[in-house]
């Protein structure tokens, strides 16, 4: 039976440690319970242990994904123990979270390749000295047969059915395989594995926490609070940063591609950036908006999340670099030192504009050339081109589209 917990007194260090761990998340649950495991590590001196998992499906992080690690860093910088666990194991089964059908199984080689990247680029949000890398094949693979069958038999599948994507695939008679429903059991199990405090994830993860909750209180632990972190909209405000809509920042990009994106997005989104990407405090980010609503120029208060995010992933002498080549490039209309420089055929007469575009690498079609023509956003040698059906004729060029795109092109 599970001793009952001694009442910790929750002091103003808690209060201040509370809010910070809070912002920007969506929930927190139990916040009760999480105050008194945060007055007990303050008054005995035993730091939380605060679990991350993330299977290793694909090689590149984002900084989507580093709206958790920001947590996790806070966790850090509070003086708490982080778990950065890579699912090597449940990979091999697939999360079934938001999705409407059966994921296709991945090999256990693109697995390990994956895993390798994954530290790599978390380490460089989380202090690596701070941080406890697990891989959950550690306990999952010595299970064997018979004791998945008992840690399934901890959960039934009614309880598993209440889970949305799983609920909307049965009412529509979509396959569910088997090997889906054991997910968040293996999940869960991490949890005991690891005897987590608490465990952090996005909000479609919701489903997945709560289950280690019920198998932590199964195996006589303590059970973990969970803390769900929104999903981060991306470049066009709208859509949840991804890779497929093209919205996103990779951690690994060039500074000053880094920058220029940062800079790109419209100052409502960038208050939301400053909450979920930012690790300056609280009060300084109040600072930042009293000063927006003095009438300070927005652009310069996203400048400083722009450094700030180039400087996290690079270094500050990036990130000041960036800044002067964007304010080079952007305010003085200087061109770029460095650009990509290509020949293409032309013949006697030259290339429409619009496929002179779309060879260069500046468009992905002939339609939407046109379309940056029309709106504006085309430049030939600093001209700016208003005529869709011009023809340009054998020469060397340089070539604008909007204000990250260049190219030097010779038209042979």
């Amino acid at each position: 039976m599970q001793a009952k917990s001694k009442n910790y007194t929750v002091g103003s260090d808690t209060e201040h440690a509370l809010a910070l761990i809070k912002r920007g998340c969506d929930e927190l649950l139990v916040e009760s319970e999480f105050a008194q495991k945060l007055a007990r590590a303050e008054e005995t001196g035993k730091p939380l242990r605060c679990k991350l998992g993330l299977d290793a499906t694909a090689p590149d992080l984002h900084l989507g994904h580093t709206v958790v690690l920001n947590k996790l860093r806070q966790l850090q910088d509070l003086g708490h123990t982080v778990i950065f666990l890579i699912g090597d194991f449940t990979a091999l089964i697939g999360d079934p979270s938001g999705r409407n059908a059966t994921r296709p199984p991945l090999l256990r080689e693109q697995i390990e390749e994956n895993a390798r990247t994954y530290f790599d680029q978390a380490g460089l949000v989380l202090r690596r000295d701070k941080t406890e890398i697990r891989y959950n094949s550690e306990w999952s693979e010595p299970l064997g047969a018979a004791g998945m069958i008992k840690l399934a038999a901890q959960y039934t599948l009614a309880r598993l059915l209440e889970r949305d994507d799983f609920a909307t695939r049965f009412r529509a008679n979509s396959p569910i395989a088997m090997h889906e429903l054991l997910y968040p059991l293996m999940q869960g199990y991490d949890s005991v594995a690891l005897e987590s405090d608490l465990e952090l994830g996005g909000t479609d993860q919701r489903f997945n926490l709560l289950v280690g909750r019920e198998l932590q209180r199964h195996y006589g632990q303590e059970p973990q609070c969970i803390l769900t972190m929104p999903l981060l909209e991306g470049l066009d405000g709208s859509e949840k940063m991804s890779k497929s809509k093209n919205n996103y920042i990779g951690i690994t990009e060039p500074p000053f591609e880094m920058f220029s994106k940062t800079m790109s997005i419209s100052d409502d989104l960038m208050w939301r950036w400053y909450d979920l990407l930012s690790l300056r405090s609280i009060e300084e980010i109040a600072g930042l908006k009293h000063q927006a609503s003095e009438g300070h120029n927005p652009r310069d208060i996203k400048i400083l999340l722009a450094q700030e995010i180039v400087a996290r992933f690079h270094s500050e002498r990036a990130a000041q670099m960036a800044a002067f080549e964007f304010m080079a490039r952007f305010k003085a209309g200087a061109i770029p030192n460095e650009m990509p420089h290509m020949s293409v055929a032309g013949g006697a007469s030259g290339l429409p504009i619009a496929a002179l575009l779309k060879q260069a690498g500046l468009a992905p079609s002939t339609s939407e050339a046109i379309r940056n023509i029309e709106q504006g956003g085309v430049k030939i040698d600093g001209e700016k081109v208003a005529d869709r059906a011009l023809v340009v004729p054998p020469g060397t060029y340089v070539l604008q589209v909007g204000k990250r795109k260049w190219a030097k092109v010779t038209i042979e």
